[in-house]
């Protein structure tokens, strides 16, 4: 049946629409998953999304997590402007001529024109920097450590939900510090953060390592990075920590009092992790049935679902209510609606649910519920007595076994070549990440773009000390560059 057939015999309640395969056509199959189980849907302006109340959620959840490490780290949030003068984001030129391409201007306030144009802001190093020039006075106000959640605006040509909105929700941390190996080791602890989250959290492999030249951020001396791999072979950047410098420090006169009586200006990071590692979890996770959410951060963990026959209806929900409140502990959905019980399961693997107890007559016959994993679809009886031990194993499980498959996946997608020729082979064969040397230079890195679509997506930390003939130039490499074809 196609999926057009499909959608014209919905004619029973509840039904759930037939996805794209996700072997034919990877790009459809996660708009289908995304759209029908209900986590974000497009808008009447090209680009924007609406963040569904699951897909919210979710990120909800997430955003929970991740604010929890940011703040286990010292960080306070706050709240910044979302518009910025033109004037203020023109004193760092580099800053400008990195964004200005994306930036969304406002030329108008009701029916008088601005005497300024001012932008919406596509990050906030500038409007940050001018407020931390008046906050910062001595060594004693430093560190700075400050982290907001807001919302940004980039004017994307090409735009995908959750991976590309001309909206999108993010946090965004700005620091200032006193020297440049505090300014540095801030980066690198943020990036174990972003680390940390993805791998335990989300349950997403990561690789860390330093970003390109060409591919790090307008203004920062460095940008330091977390890359993933989606089940279609794609990398995905999924994090960035940026060493800023002095650079922003001096454009917008950042300066402190030393103890030392002399007069310095602070050095600076910025840090952001957005709603794309929203995407980036359907893309890890999902498989042909839908979605896969690991249960630390799944809206629902468990959804229950009664068996009802008209003669056993009461006591099944008599039954239903003792389950439930063995179940205290976790985020738990009740589904008693009148759908099918094969519609209510297509629901719950489609929106990804961790686990499904089911509850019919023979469960209550035996003081049990039928436990269903979504990962595996290991279906087994379990007695409400060890309900709540075995639901606690069987989550921590499941969170630990969908990293494992990920890691195995972005194993045995990672290789090594040593020629272009190889790389150009290898990603029309099988895409993944292809560990190559490089020499560091921008027209090298160019040529393997121009052939292959190919990007460094990180200098990893961890170097041979052997690194080779660069794959372009044959020149000497200096660096064990990761390229991809990416998001």
């Amino acid at each position: 049946m196609s999926k057009q057939d499909s959608k014209n015999s919905k004619d029973r309640k509840g039904a759930v629409e037939v996805l794209t395969d996700i072997n034919e056509d990877f790009s459809a199959w996660y708009v289908d998953v995304v759209r029908q189980a209900k986590l974000a849907d497009y808008t009447s302006l090209k680009g924007c999304m609406v963040i569904r109340p699951y897909g919210f959620a979710l990120w909800e959840n997430m955003r929970a997590r991740l604010d929890g490490r940011i703040k286990e780290t010292g960080h306070v949030n706050a709240y910044f402007p979302l518009f910025i003068p033109e004037s203020l984001l023109q004193k760092e030129a580099d800053h400008v001529e990195g964004f200005a391409p994306e930036v969304a201007w406002v030329t108008h306030g009701g029916n008088k024109e601005l005497e300024e144009r001012v932008c919406v802001r596509p990050t906030s190093e500038a409007v940050i920097g001018s407020i931390y020039s008046k906050w910062i006075q001595s060594y004693r106000d430093l560190p700075l450590l400050i982290n907001q959640w807001a919302n940004v605006v980039r004017w994307e040509k090409v735009t995908r939900l959750f991976l590309r909105t001309t909206e999108f929700l993010w946090q965004e941390g700005h620091t200032c510090h006193r020297t440049e190996q505090e300014a540095l080791n801030e980066s690198l602890k943020m990036l174990e953060v972003y680390e940390r989250f993805y791998e335990e959290d989300l349950a997403i492999p990561v690789l860390k390592g330093l970003k390109s030249e060409s591919e790090k951020f307008a203004g920062a001396r460095s940008t330091f990075c977390v890359e993933a791999l989606m089940r279609d072979g794609k990398a995905l950047q999924a994090g960035t920590t940026h060493d800023l410098g002095q650079h922003f420090a001096k454009v917008f006169d950042i300066k402190f009092l030393d103890e030392d009586e002399t007069e310095k200006y602070v050095w600076q990071t910025s840090w952001g992790v957005s709603t794309r590692s929203v995407g980036a979890l359907v893309m890890t996770h999902g498989d042909a049935r839908g979605l896969r959410l690991p249960p630390k951060v799944a809206p629902t963990q468990i959804v229950v679902v009664p068996i009802l026959f008209d003669k056993t209806r009461d006591e099944t929900l008599h039954y239903c209510a003792y389950v439930l409140e063995c179940l205290d502990d976790y985020r738990v959905e009740f589904d008693d609606s009148d759908k099918t019980p094969g519609w209510k399961f297509a629901e719950a693997e489609l929106r990804g649910v961790p686990l499904r107890l089911e509850v019919g007559p023979r469960d209550m016959k035996n003081d049990q519920v039928t436990m269903v994993r979504r990962d595996t679809g290991e279906k087994r009886p379990v007695l409400v007595e060890d309900l709540d031990r075995i639901v606690e194993e069987t989550l921590e499980d499941i969170q630990r076994e969908l990293y494992d498959q990920a890691l195995a996946f972005r194993e045995e997608r990672t290789r090594r070549v040593k020629t272009l020729d190889e790389l150009a082979a290898g990603l029309d064969e099988l895409r993944g990440l292809y560990h190559a040397p490089w020499c560091g230079s921008e027209e090298c890195e160019a040529a393997v773009k121009e052939r292959t679509k190919a990007t460094i997506r990180c200098l990893p930390f961890d170097q041979p000390e052997e690194k080779g003939a660069c794959l372009a130039c044959g020149e000497n490499a200096k660096w064990d560059a990761v390229f991809a074809r990416a998001y």
